[in-house]
């Protein structure tokens, strides 16, 4: 398997999977996220054993229209801080325009800037034709394909209570032209204490795609909301040097209530 680079946001987008041929969650529905939601990340980076604000992370929800029909246009944006940049400046924009009602993407757009590693990349999707194009042709891709951004949003759409502790839940990721079987591990609800506040929450390991900080396999943990948004709450991974730390901040015009929130910090 091909290296992949990934900074800073990239840790964010390493929960993004995207749906197997004939899964069951080719039919879902969108019952988690609305126009004009927001929600904010702070980026911390090991350094001596401390962890310190390394960056930040935006992701923004945005109801238009593509080709005269409904859309969600989804950006996510991150960088490092000033400090951060002089080690390993990231600044990444990644865009997906995905139908309203099927949750499948029409569009991708991913233009990112980590450590003097430059990537663009600009592909459609045919979902009828199950084909990917990019300026490097048109690829067959499978059934309920993803991309790196829609699937963040598909996967909170997921009934994690249909899943016992242990169960994998299988994904096909489109991104640099190749398609990738991936899977997220559930590992049940806990309470967890962020830098935002303390909350019931849903814990699973996706697996990893090995790249240039992160290594393959379930390193990764991550914890979303244990309530009807499955927002992100808290991801930490293992990197190449030390450790990293991602915690949600802020949110405006979610769905629902965050019912999940125990006691704010």
């Amino acid at each position: 398997m091909k290296k992949i680079s990934a900074g800073t946001f990239c840790l964010l987008m390493s929960l993004t999977l995207s749906l197997r041929a004939g899964d069951e969650f080719c039919g879902i529905r969108n019952k988690a996220f609305g126009d004009g939601e927001q929600i904010n990340f702070i980026v911390y980076y090991t350094l001596a054993g401390v962890f310190v604000n390394g960056g930040d992370a935006t992701f923004t929800t945005t109801l238009e229209r593509y080709n005269a029909k409904p859309v969600y246009h989804i950006v996510g944006s991150g960088q490092t801080n000033s400090f951060f940049d002089k080690f390993f400046k990231v600044r990444d924009t990644y865009e997906s325009y995905i139908d309203t009602a099927t949750l499948q993407p029409y569009k991708f757009i991913r233009n990112v800037f980590e450590g003097g590693y430059k990537k663009y990349e600009n592909v459609s999707f045919n979902q009828k034709a199950n084909t990917a194009t990019s300026t490097k042709g048109t690829f067959k891709v499978s059934n309920c394909i993803q991309d790196v951004l829609s699937a963040v949003y598909y996967a909170r759409n997921i009934d994690f209570n249909s899943y016992k502790s242990g169960d994998k839940i299988n994904f096909d990721m489109y991104i640099d032209d190749e398609i990738f079987n991936m899977y997220i591990r559930y590992l049940g609800k806990e309470k967890i204490k962020t830098k935002y506040g303390k909350f019931n929450a849903i814990k699973f390991k996706p697996l990893l795609i090995k790249g240039t900080i992160f290594e393959g396999g379930e390193k990764m943990t991550v914890w979303v909301s244990d309530d009807p948004n499955h927002i992100p709450l808290r991801i930490e991974s293992p990197i190449s040097v030390g450790s990293v730390k991602v915690d949600m901040m802020g949110y405006k015009n979610l769905r629902y209530p965050m019912s999940s929130l125990v006691k704010v910090r």
